[in-house]
């Protein structure tokens, strides 16, 4: 439940905008003046700051600049309500770093309105720092998957963009590529506990080194299985080695029985190696790769998929 935090003199104006804002599933705590908001603001963290600025002891512009001065102030929205008209009011409230100004007397749905804006701002700010700091980690990982295998530099990066590209082209929505983004990014993570002697070996690998090779997917999965904002991203890294005709691992799915996550990353994944130098192949030109994915397309590949990435393909060198 979002909190705000309602600062007037006003008994009776502070007392109706918290039964409305309660009513509409908010969270509100009152003050009377500036003195009793900041005594608050050291027991309450609140999502929102409704202020009014002429009042006693300690007048909103003190309460603002207060605020702002402390490191959790910086972020907090800052709402003013006044009766005053005045522009220079309106201007000093702007320089202070007010989100937004209402003129009294107001409805209330002028006041509703103001703070699902603020708070619905507030979520957004928060939802993409909290994704920015999970994706700063999650390429902090991939980068050390990249420094054990001395192949597959810059992997992760072009994964990312041919697969963000392709996902793009068939509509897939925000949500949805925010989730490609982190999976493209891990999807060899469990590489990370393959021997460095195995990742890097010039030749043939045994069948013993293939099988421990091939578990680097389930390595993955179970890695991330115990990490909430990460769950969402297992399919991609779990089945991006399935084939459409059942011949992959890690449990010969066939189909549309390989969840779409897999499907996708698998023709990028390909494309990627194909293209890139490897100790089992030497790279091979866009053109022919691309042929290569239209061939097996409906053997390897899910075929709609594999038209979809030749037709959007933006080869990265």
């Amino acid at each position: 439940m979002e909190q705000i935090l309602f600062v007037d003199d006003d008994d009776a104006l502070r007392q109706a905008a918290s039964e409305i804002l309660t009513a509409e599933g908010y969270q509100v705590v009152g003050a009377h003046n500036g003195r009793e908001a900041l005594e608050a603001l050291n027991h309450i963290v609140p999502d929102l700051i409704v202020s009014d600025i002429s009042m006693p002891h300690l007048d909103g512009f003190a309460l603002l600049d207060a605020i702002r001065s402390t490191d959790r102030g910086v972020t907090i929205p800052f709402l003013f309500i006044s009766a005053s008209t005045e522009a220079s009011k309106v201007s000093r409230a702007r320089r202070q770093g007010a989100d937004d100004y209402l003129f009294k007397p107001f409805e209330m749905q002028e006041l509703l309105d103001a703070v699902r804006v603020r708070l619905d701002r507030r979520r957004q700010v928060l939802l993409f720092d909290t994704r920015e700091a999970h994706l700063q980690t999650v390429k902090m990982l991939a980068n050390a998957i990249e420094a054990r295998d001395t192949y597959t530099r810059g992997h992760v990066e072009r994964v990312s963009k041919y697969a963000m590209d392709l996902a793009t082209s068939i509509g897939w929505s925000r949500e949805q590529l925010t989730e490609l983004e982190f999976g493209a990014t891990l999807h060899d993570i469990g590489k990370v506990l393959i021997p460095a002697e195995v990742l890097n070996k010039r030749g043939p690998l045994t069948p013993d080194e293939r099988t421990l090779l091939h578990s680097h997917v389930e390595i993955g999965a179970q890695m991330l299985k115990g990490i909430t904002h990460l769950k969402a991203v297992i399919p991609f890294v779990l089945y991006h080695h399935e084939r459409w005709d059942g011949s992959g691992y890690p449990y010969g799915l066939a189909g549309e029985h390989i969840p779409l996550q897999g499907r996708l990353l698998a023709v990028v994944d390909s494309f990627d190696a194909m293209t890139t130098e490897r100790p089992y192949h030497v790279a091979m030109l866009p053109e022919a790769a691309l042929k290569e994915i239209t061939r097996k397309r409906g053997i390897q590949y899910d075929p709609d998929l594999a038209d979809a990435f030749c037709q959007t393909i933006t080869y990265v060198g």
